[in-house]
């Protein structure tokens, strides 16, 4: 046909398109590779995969590096030099072997003497120091907790941990020991229940905690955490890591269930627990004792795992007011790890009601208990990392607003958002559950 113009198709290859469709994606992208990177290592040692904001450092790694730093009250059994109080402290630095050096030079001189030559203490710790460097280095940064555990077996604290819990028992025997009004055994609280529960802490679920400047190493302060894992292993776990890390027992404020239930309450009693009321938290704080809450409760310990780090509700506001009263400080306190010890999968609501239980949980163990047997009822190593804030100090007009409900509510709102906001920075932070 004439004046028809021709048309022929034009035929594109599969390479070509995804070529093209590959250079789209790449324009589309200008801009953000271009953004750079975090400089600075995790836990783990693994380079931070976070955007640099400041100083080539995410947001993350910045506020933990400006946070001011203050030394701390070391506790008698187990110094605080032994460990880090920072996510970072793992990668070894002149804070880490001055702390060492330090720690070196209070041992007595018959064990850090040898003739000839550096102290036998002095060159396991260095020597130990290098190989965290080179993990480090080569990218196995999470092979450091492995040498932790070879630094406890070749040292001798596990000796005088032994030797405490035999002096505990002599001391039951002959009734030398002392009880305060509330039931706290000292005595059996130092010497028996944290040597048992500092494998744990150290190597099981291997916390690092950082913010420790933030407690106040005198006078009454309340602690206020949240509360998850089926379990309250947290509970337990934060007192020795406030012990090792400043020599204070943070006296616990429990419900009425753990005192009405046979052994468990007597030995809350002797570790340090009390009654979660007014009075008693009052006359603590008074005292000048260090106090610890977690105001969730059994919400939060009860929570399904798709709620996993959300926190619950903190109740009237008690502990608000019981600051305000004593006009003490409030340490707000984040824990990331101990969701992922018991994943509660279902509340058997029924079953809980018929045995007047708060929640009756069906956790992912259970399933494996056909293979493993018992040892599927064991709680999952997960990774913890502790955050300690800033007091949040009491105002002036402390004793008024004590008794305005509103204020007082306002303020546990205030609270509450603070330690969600640490629980988001510090899940930003972590690699992996179990690493």
């Amino acid at each position: 046909m004439s004046g028809t113009a021709e048309q022929h198709a034009e035929v594109i290859s599969i390479a070509e398109q995804r070529a093209a469709r590959d250079a789209r994606v790449a324009a589309s992208r200008v801009g953000a590779s271009d953004r750079p990177r975090c400089e600075a290592l995790t836990v783990a040692g693994r380079p931070c995969r976070n955007y640099a904001v400041s100083d080539g450092r995410c947001r993350v790694h910045a506020e933990r590096e400006t946070a001011p730093r203050a030394d701390t009250v070391t506790a008698p059994e187990r110094p605080a030099a032994d460990r880090p109080t920072s996510i970072g402290a793992r990668s070894g630095g002149p804070a880490r072997d001055a702390a060492r050096k330090a720690a070196v030079e209070r041992l007595a001189p018959e064990r850090r003497g040898v003739p000839g030559g550096r102290p036998e203490s002095d060159r396991a710790d260095a020597a130990f120091a290098r190989a965290e460097r080179e993990l480090t280095r080569r990218g196995f940064g999470a092979a450091i907790d492995g040498v932790e555990l070879l630094r406890d077996a070749a040292d001798e604290r596990w000796l005088e941990a032994l030797r405490g819990m035999a002096s505990v028992v002599r001391r039951r025997i002959t009734g030398d020991y002392d009880v305060d009004e509330y039931g706290f055994d000292e005595d059996l609280t130092t010497n028996l229940m944290m040597p048992l529960l500092r494998p744990l802490h150290r190597h099981y679920w291997r916390v690092t905690s950082h913010g420790v400047h933030n407690i106040p190493a005198t006078g009454g302060a309340l602690l206020v955490a949240n509360h998850a894992g089926t379990l309250p292993a947290d509970a337990l776990i934060t007192r020795l890591d406030v012990f090792d890390r400043t020599g204070r027992h943070a006296r616990e404020l429990g419900a009425d269930l753990v005192f009405r239930t046979p052994f468990i309450g007597e030995w809350a009693r002797k570790t340090g627990a009390t009654l979660a009321s007014g009075d008693d938290a009052d006359r603590l704080l008074e005292a000048g004792e260090l106090v610890a809450v977690w105001p969730e409760g059994y919400k939060g310990l009860g929570k399904p795992w798709r709620d996993r780090y959300k926190l619950q509700r903190f109740g009237r506001g008690g502990f608000v007011a019981t600051a305000l009263r004593a006009e003490a400080p409030i340490v707000p306190t984040a824990i990331v790890g101990s969701e992922e010890i018991y994943p509660l999968l279902f509340d058997l609501r029924l079953l809980a009601r018929l045995l007047d239980l708060p929640y009756a949980p069906v956790v992912a163990q259970l399933f494996t208990l056909p293979l493993l047997g018992p040892f599927a009822l064991l709680p999952l190593p997960s990774k913890w990392v502790i955050e300690y804030g800033e007091p949040m100090e009491s105002m002036e007009d402390a004793q008024e607003i004590a008794d305005d409900p509103m204020a007082v509510f306002d303020l546990t709102d205030q609270v509450r958002a603070t330690i969600q906001g640490m629980l988001h920075r510090n899940l930003m932070g972590r690699r992996s559950v179990f690493l």
